[in-house]
């Protein structure tokens, strides 16, 4: 059996610098994400709360923050229980904007993990989908 990895990329019409303060900016995530009391930062703790609820949804540690190419940090959420997983962005220049990819490792693995995986990369998806919107202003 092989690890459980998500992996996603999205084109944008924008800046790697304007597409790193989606990944880093409190103002920015809230917009496509969750949102978290202080920007992200190389060897910080976070936590990132619904934009609604105001609950704590997912915490973790910023293993390595490289303005504007590469963003990695732990990534907890109620439903891992004591599990921790790691989440990898790196941005890279296109012609016309920036193409951004996530890896997202360290999953619960088996059968009975499958829901929260299948959980995930939805919302991966839904995710990112709004992050497109906004940056492309639709």
């Amino acid at each position: 059996m092989t690890d459980t990895i998500i992996q996603k990329s999205i084109y944008l019409r924008a800046t790697k610098a304007e597409v790193w303060d989606y990944l880093t900016e409190p103002d920015k995530l809230a917009i496509w994400f969750h949102k978290p009391k202080v920007a992200l930062a190389d060897g910080q703790d976070y936590a990132m709360f619904g934009t609604e609820s105001g609950d704590k949804l997912m915490w973790g540690k910023v293993n390595e923050a490289r303005p504007h190419d590469y963003l990695e940090y732990t990534f907890t959420i109620a439903p891992m229980g004591d599990a921790t997983s790691t989440v990898k962005w790196t941005l890279e220049d296109v012609a016309g904007g920036t193409r951004l990819s996530l890896e997202h490792t360290g999953l619960p693995q088996g059968a009975e993990a499958f829901g929260l995986t299948l959980a995930l990369d939805k919302g991966w998806d839904e995710h990112l989908g709004r992050m497109r919107a906004d940056a492309h202003a639709e």
